[in-house]
């Protein structure tokens, strides 16, 4: 567990010098053994997270929450995202890590469109996706924002199921949730979404101005 509380804020630090959990926002858990989970703390800057200020949960289906803390430290508050990480792991058994990214890259995507999902293809960095190839599609949900991020969690839950070859969700302009079967998966998994997501952006604009074909 050890090792696991210090990966969180060593990624935690590297997700801030990456700009996707400024200002308090965003998160991350790693999924433990025996159903237990590690999650980043509310309401506190994510590049200063240390680990005695994580929070420990065991899933359980029994609880309305479907969740109970198990370790609590002082003074703080359990992410806001908890039960939507719980829901992306109900879902996906075999996902061992979520991040909770608020990237700009994956917001001003969810602006330029009013459909409820994006469609990306023919980029080299599709490889770096689980199941993912050059020549194939790999389609993301989005989902309308809400005031109340808990609020969320139904509706990730059933798009997590409703896209079984997808590794993220997106949340109009508010940004992605990413997992993957290890903590180094979702690591990459966050890295290459926000690279394509980037690279679509890009690619619409050049498009608008008549610059490339499409």
């Amino acid at each position: 567990m050890k090792e696991s509380k210090e990966l969180i804020c060593k990624m935690c630090r590297l997700f801030y010098a990456k700009g996707w959990v400024s200002g308090t926002g965003g998160g991350m858990t790693i999924r433990l053994d025996n159903d237990l989970a590690l999650i980043a703390p509310s309401g506190i800057q994510k590049e200063e997270i240390q680990p005695e200020d994580l929070f420990l949960i065991k899933l359980d289906n029994s609880e309305n929450t479907n969740y109970k803390i198990i370790e609590k430290p002082d003074n703080l508050n359990i992410s806001a995202c908890t039960s939507i990480f719980v829901q992306i792991f109900k879902q996906r058994p075999a996902a061992k890590a979520i991040i909770h990214s608020h990237s700009i890259n994956a917001v001003m995507l969810t602006k330029i469109t009013q459909y409820t999902e994006i469609l990306l293809e023919k980029y080299e960095m599709l490889k770096g996706l689980q199941g993912g190839t050059y020549f194939g599609s790999h389609i993301l949900p989005i989902l309308d924002n809400v005031e109340h991020e808990c609020d969320l969690a139904e509706a990730v839950g059933k798009a997590v199921k409703q896209y079984p070859l997808a590794h993220a969700v997106l949340v109009r302009d508010h940004g992605v949730y990413i997992w993957g079967d290890s903590p180094e998966k979702a690591k990459i998994h966050a890295e290459c979404y926000d690279y394509l997501f980037a690279a679509l952006l890009q690619e619409k604009t050049l498009k608008a101005l008549n610059l490339i074909k499409g």
